[in-house]
């Protein structure tokens, strides 16, 4: 399985998710060093392909400080722009992130992400939608358009909400100089929000890659008191996870991987346990009534992202 390593959670403190128990992130000093500790860990597990973002707070910065101790030319890394981080790791912070697509923070954002090369390989439109208008900015699609030839990078873009679909059809028609711009699309992917396969095949077709994120529906997928209308899907996925001896986030994982075809798969481990059991799904393979099983609890875009945006940061 092709699974690569998200540091949302390695590089700031607060993440949107469902926890189950309080951590305290506030010493910056071990967070820093649990966060290395991790991406030590995801490298020795045979992890090459990991994903960051300037939104994520520390991130970039931790990765080019790894980096430094690596000479691996596997080792792909994808970043972002467009979100600028601003909690400053407050746990207190009303506004955690800032989105701007502009020509101006492209520039901005890619001076300090350039220190990633030679390993960065995929440049991304942090979650781009239809009402930045991103799309249509001939000076953005533009420069880059240069930033791929230049630097050889896969240029591509991240979707969220409802509108993930109507954003990839409309990328794939973006040209600059009679070629297409995108060649990758990370896109939210999970049991419940299914929206992906509609245009999957038309992706791969293109040769497009595909990178799943959000594969546990940040936290949903894992059995939780507090969403009382999934529970036959956690009796499911209980079921699942005593048949192959992993739990329940490995059998989540699965599910993307043989459901989307070439997919990379995010783990949004947040410590080293998390990672080791993300792991396990390379262990065994869901059968075809299993697959089908589980795509029965696909709900509505709509009913998700409504869902998705309660959630707290913690």
């Amino acid at each position: 399985m092709k699974l690569g390593l998200g540091t949302a959670a390695l590089g700031r403190p607060q993440y949107i998710n469902v926890r189950k128990e309080n951590c305290d992130n506030s010493d910056l000093n071990h967070f820093r060093k649990h966060s290395f500790t991790v991406l030590e860990d995801a490298y020795q597990s045979g992890i090459r392909y990991f994903d960051t973002a300037p939104g994520y707070g520390l991130a970039e910065e931790l990765l080019i400080e790894w980096l430094q101790t690596k000479n691996d030319a596997s080792i792909k890394i994808a970043t972002k722009w467009g979100y600028t981080y601003t909690a400053n790791f407050d746990i207190n912070a009303t506004v955690h992130e800032i989105k701007e697509h502009s020509l101006f923070k492209l520039n901005e954002q890619w001076n300090f992400s350039k220190k990633l090369l030679p390993y960065l390989k995929v440049y991304q439109i942090h979650s781009a939608t239809l009402e930045t208008g991103v799309l249509e900015n001939k000076e953005v699609l533009t420069k880059l358009a240069y930033l791929k030839k230049e630097h050889h990078l896969k240029i591509g873009l991240t979707t969220t909400g409802t509108s993930q679909l109507k954003v990839i059809k409309k990328a794939l028609n973006v040209l600059v100089d009679g070629k297409q711009v995108f060649d990758i699309f990370q896109v939210t992917y999970n049991i419940l929000d299914q929206s992906l396969k509609e245009i999957s095949d038309e992706l791969l077709s293109q040769n497009k890659s595909i990178i799943i994120k959000e594969a546990l529906a940040n936290g949903r997928l894992l059995k939780n008191n507090n969403f009382p209308h999934y529970s036959k899907m956690y009796v499911t996925l209980e079921n699942l996870s005593k048949k192959y001896k992993v739990g329940a986030d490995a059998i989540c994982l699965k599910y993307c991987e043989q459901t989307i075809a070439n997919s990379i798969i995010l783990s949004g481990a947040s410590n080293s346990e998390q990672l080791k059991e993300n792991l396990k799904t390379n262990t065994f393979s869901l059968s075809n009534n299993e697959i089908e099983l589980l795509n029965s609890f696909k709900t509505s875009t709509d009913s998700y992202w409504t869902e998705r945006k309660k959630l707290p940061w913690n």
